[in-house]
């Protein structure tokens, strides 16, 4: 026998039970929808999706006839577009579907619109689970998504075409990462450095001086309006959402203290 016994081999992606169930049922259900028709997949995004001017006229204060005026404008009067004519459809019972601001973010526009997302919910959601465990997870990304959805809609009160993704969640979580991903290591009782999700979190203090953070968030913001605003090379299949991305980073940044189960970094440390 070998006086050295074998190492057993580490698994190339080590992820939490819970993150991995999330990305089998989000690239799940968007394997299924190419099962169905094109009627009956229009039917579910239609349905499980946000649609600001269904909120505005279910929940607001804003008419059928006000959405469908502004659609008319600079069209014949005896003209039907395609965007009358959805908007018609979707405003006929006046439905809020309130369900909505969670369940658009189980669907996806495209396989590298739900991909994108995946490896984002991975790379973030990892150390969010494993800092404060499943429960505390999906409150996060519930809050966020829905966030994500109410800015979006407040932002965009008289759009008839549906949103989807689940950007807005993803965003809450890299918001809420970024408390204490770019913390200072420091020594675990083990006789190790500490893992990111390890460490105290940072103070708003501590933050606006780490140069780490700054560059984190400026990049994001960054990337935002580049792929909202300016749309490069065809990069993009859809339109982004960026008051969505905003809506749900906000959200992650302002939610995750509260649910933090660590303490924060002492505000003076001595030399």
């Amino acid at each position: 026998m070998s006086p050295h016994p074998p190492r057993a081999r580490e698994p190339i992606l080590n992820l939490p039970a819970v993150i991995s169930l999330c990305l089998v049922v989000l690239i799940g259900i968007h394997a299924v929808r190419l099962l169905l028709s094109d009627e009956s997949d229009f039917m579910l995004i239609i349905d499980w999706s946000v649609i600001p001017a269904r909120w505005s006229v279910a929940f607001g204060s804003i008419q059928v006839e006000d959405i469908m005026r502004t659609l008319r404008e600079g069209v014949a009067e005896d003209t039907i577009t395609p965007l009358m004519a959805l908007a018609q459809y979707v405003l006929e019972g006046q439905e809020g579907r309130p369900w909505t601001a969670l369940t658009y973010a189980f669907l996806h526009g495209s396989w590298a619109h739900v991909l994108i997302n995946s490896v984002w919910l991975a790379a973030f959601g990892t150390p969010i689970v494993r800092r404060c465990g499943a429960q505390r997870f999906f409150v996060l990304v519930a809050v966020s998504a829905v966030a994500g959805a109410g800015l979006y809609a407040l932002m965009n009160p008289l759009q008839v075409l549906p949103m989807i993704g689940a950007s807005g969640a993803v965003s809450g979580l890299m918001a809420a990462a970024s408390w204490f991903m770019f913390a200072p290591a420091s020594w675990h009782w083990e006789g190790r450095l500490t893992q990111p999700h390890e460490r105290p979190r940072e103070t708003l203090g501590h933050m606006v001086r780490n140069r780490q953070v700054l560059i984190f968030l400026g990049i994001w913001f960054a990337a935002n309006y580049v792929f909202a605003f300016v749309e490069p090379l065809g990069l993009t299949d859809a339109s982004i959402a960026w008051e969505a991305h905003l809506g749900g980073f906000l959200a992650g940044l302002v939610l995750f203290p509260l649910i933090d189960p660590l303490p924060a970094r002492a505000k003076r440390i001595s030399a």
